[in-house]
């Protein structure tokens, strides 16, 4: 009589094209890769992390004098935020990427602080797949199209796949999902039957960020190094305007005539990539200020150094025909027009003065001078430039 060598096989870390070959042999195969019951099985929770640390502290392998919460609350925006099922949405219980966890640990447990480079090395792997995915654009750019939505949007909506064959890959359409199961996008909610996927923390924003830094360097070296400087400057001195003058430099040198309005589109991709640069601060794009989204607010990581500066950046574009035409609702003192471009900085001037005053604001910036600066371009060089 037969007798098989084992009654159950599970298998982890499984693609979903390995999972459509090994599942084309045989019929009882069971993915539970998105099964609500198995959500908080592909990660740890806030209580895991907790109960962890406490573990480690309560056995010296961490200092006696570790702050627990404050250690979850520093890896939350990095690590945290992964939700791997529709329907555990409702559970309001979001996961940690084990191994982000686990670096951070092993650094503590080395070092007795967090690391200085708050990116696992180990999630460069995903990130290094997705560039590899990204050769079947040779002809229509659908995917990089995808990943710049994703990086400027934070989310994208798409149907979730739940395993495709290898010849499926090169389609438009599957990128998303394979984005989901290496970890660089997550489920955020639901519009209609499609899933909302949004990148879930700053370690894999980053990694976004850092893509679109690759193209644009590869259209115009940009010196990073010069910049980095200058970030320095504005974190610890206050002195912004060189730094911002030469990332709008940069900005015009990666633009050309020929696909200018392209690149006043890309104006917040580009500073998106740019910033991403910049270890003093969290970059948080569109943060939400009392009933708007600010354009990029620089939080403060005192985790790691102790800038003294931040900042909320107002970005504002109009095309050069644009720029200098009257505006038809709007008018100075004495009854003539203003421009569209004196229109549009008034706005911006309200609109930054409103996000300064926000509730929030006052712990984001965490007892730092906060600096308010507004870039207005024309088409894509720098028209004005100034701190309100």
């Amino acid at each position: 009589k037969f007798k098989g060598n084992f009654d159950r096989i599970f298998m982890m870390g499984v693609s979903p094209v390995t999972l459509d070959d090994v599942t084309s042999g045989y019929n009882v195969g069971w993915n539970i890769s998105i099964k609500p019951e198995f959500d908080e099985m592909l990660g740890f929770s806030t209580k895991d992390v907790v109960d962890m640390f406490t573990y480690y502290k309560e056995h010296g392998s961490i200092p006696a004098d570790s702050d627990i919460e404050a250690i979850v609350n520093d890896m939350k925006p990095w690590y945290d935020n992964y939700c791997f099922a529709k329907q555990a949405l409702a559970k309001k219980v979001r996961m940690f990427n084990c191994d982000m966890v686990l670096y951070y640990l092993r650094n503590y447990m080395d070092y007795g602080h967090a690391p200085e480079q708050m990116i696992d090395p180990n999630t460069k792997t995903d990130y290094g797949k997705m560039k590899k995915l990204l050769q079947f654009d040779k002809l229509d750019g659908e995917r990089k199209g995808i990943i710049h939505k994703i990086a400027e949007e934070g989310q994208i909506v798409a149907q979730l796949e739940e395993q495709f064959s290898a010849y499926q890959i090169p389609k438009a359409e599957i990128f998303p999902s394979l984005l989901f199961y290496y970890g660089m996008l997550t489920i955020k909610g639901t519009r209609g039957s499609k899933l909302i996927l949004g990148i879930p923390n700053n370690n894999v924003r980053k990694q976004y960020y850092g893509y679109l830094e690759e193209e644009y360097q590869a259209k115009s070296y940009v010196d990073t190094n010069k910049l980095t400087d200058y970030y320095y400057d504005m974190a610890y001195d206050g002195k912004w305007e060189e730094g911002l003058q030469f990332m709008a430099d940069a900005y015009a040198k990666v633009s050309s005539v020929r696909d200018g309005i392209e690149s006043e589109r890309n104006l917040q991709g580009f500073f998106m990539a740019y910033l991403n640069l910049n270890d003093y601060y969290i970059t948080a794009p569109e943060l939400e200020l009392s009933h708007g989204y600010c354009d990029f607010f620089l939080l403060p990581d005192h985790t790691h150094y102790a800038s003294q500066h931040s900042y909320i950046l107002e970005l504002k574009v109009l095309s050069k025909k644009e720029f200098d035409e009257e505006s038809k609702d709007a008018f100075h003192e004495d009854g003539t027009p203003k421009t569209k471009a004196e229109k549009q900085w008034d706005e911006a001037v309200e609109q930054i003065k409103r996000y300064a005053e926000a509730p929030r604001v006052e712990a984001l910036r965490q007892g730092t001078t906060l600096h308010k600066i507004i870039m207005q371009f024309k088409g894509w060089e720098l028209a004005r430039m100034e701190e309100v």
